[in-house]
């Protein structure tokens, strides 16, 4: 313990970051609170001396908005569909790298990398590759069908509509899920191998001697062991999917989704950024408080399955 006398050091210490914690996290959250319990509050007529009434009417039209079911179950799909399937993913992968000992370093950057690559080029290069230029004759003919489809065809298969003008909701939803879920696995992999590591390794000789398959050995030692570490990604991963809004623009631009059916793949973040660039900081301040309430309620529920399912 810090000793009386020198306390004051250790706050000084401390002083830059509690500064900067209080400018940029307590005060943002205190003053969305406060925008979003004034009714159609507005920066700019706020600085004109505007007033508005306290209530709950930027929730009432926040809600009442006919895209704004839309956003909230497209944010829910994708985070259903990409949790599990790249928590299970990373799972199988930092296994896998934790049970080679040649190149294992290399390989864990490689699958590292993009994580520190910026998201927006990421979607990018996802578009380039989904994309199809010059489609006519009604989608069947194309300057370029894109990587994808060209691997689809070398397979038999015929190409697909991913991004482009008139694709389906669907296909676009797919695109979604397989970015989402790649640019997911570096993190959840680090997070893996690290609780991998730090298993006691007896678990696994006493497996091998009784003989035990492999498969036995990931679901009756590995996972159990692994509980805690995989609680958290999942919970982790969770959260990031409701704020899922980057990689949306980064493969169909500010339209979030085709040209012919602009925003019909917007999320609760981009309903949020919408409503701010409207000047409707009170409805965009309440949609905020609902996303930050639903985020809650699925971290309360995913807390108390893991009480029961991890094992410290």
């Amino acid at each position: 313990m810090v000793e009386s006398k020198h306390q004051w050091k250790a706050w000084l210490y401390l002083a830059p970051a509690i500064i900067l914690l209080l400018v940029f996290t307590v005060w943002p959250i205190i003053n969305t609170v406060a925008m979003a319990f004034q009714n159609g509050y507005n920066a700019l007529a706020a600085k004109r001396g505007a007033s508005f009434d306290i209530g709950i009417q930027n929730f009432i039209d926040v809600l009442g908005y006919g895209s704004f079911l839309k956003n909230l179950l497209n944010t829910m799909l994708l985070c259903v569909a990409t949790v599990p399937l790249s928590t299970m993913l990373a799972l199988l992968i930092a296994v896998a790298l934790n049970s080679i000992k040649p190149m294992q370093k290399f390989l864990q950057t490689i699958f590292f990398l993009p994580y520190v690559t910026n998201s927006i080029a990421i979607g990018m290069v996802f578009a380039a590759m989904f994309n199809i230029i010059g489609l006519r004759g009604g989608g069947s003919m194309a300057d370029t069908w894109g990587i994808v489809n060209n691997f689809l065809m070398l397979l038999g298969f015929e190409p697909i509509n991913w991004i482009n003008q008139g694709s389906d909701y669907w296909a676009n939803i797919v695109v979604m899920v397989v970015y989402i879920v790649w640019n997911a696995l570096p993190f959840k992999i680090l997070i893996l191998l690290g609780g991998l590591q730090s298993i006691n390794k007896q678990y696994y000789d006493a497996a091998r001697v009784d003989g035990t398959a492999r498969r036995r050995v990931l679901t009756r030692i590995t996972v159990p062991l692994l509980s805690p570490m995989l609680a958290y990604v999942i919970i982790t991963g969770f959260i990031g999917g409701f704020k899922e809004y980057s990689s949306i623009v980064g493969i169909f631009g500010e339209t979030m989704g085709p040209p012919a059916a602009a925003g019909r793949l917007n999320t609760m973040v981009g309903f949020i950024y919408d409503s701010l660039a409207t000047s409707s900081q009170g409805k965009a301040s309440a949609a905020a408080l609902i996303l930050f309430g639903i985020i809650l309620v699925v971290t309360m529920i995913n807390l108390q399955v893991s009480k029961k399912r991890v094992h410290y």
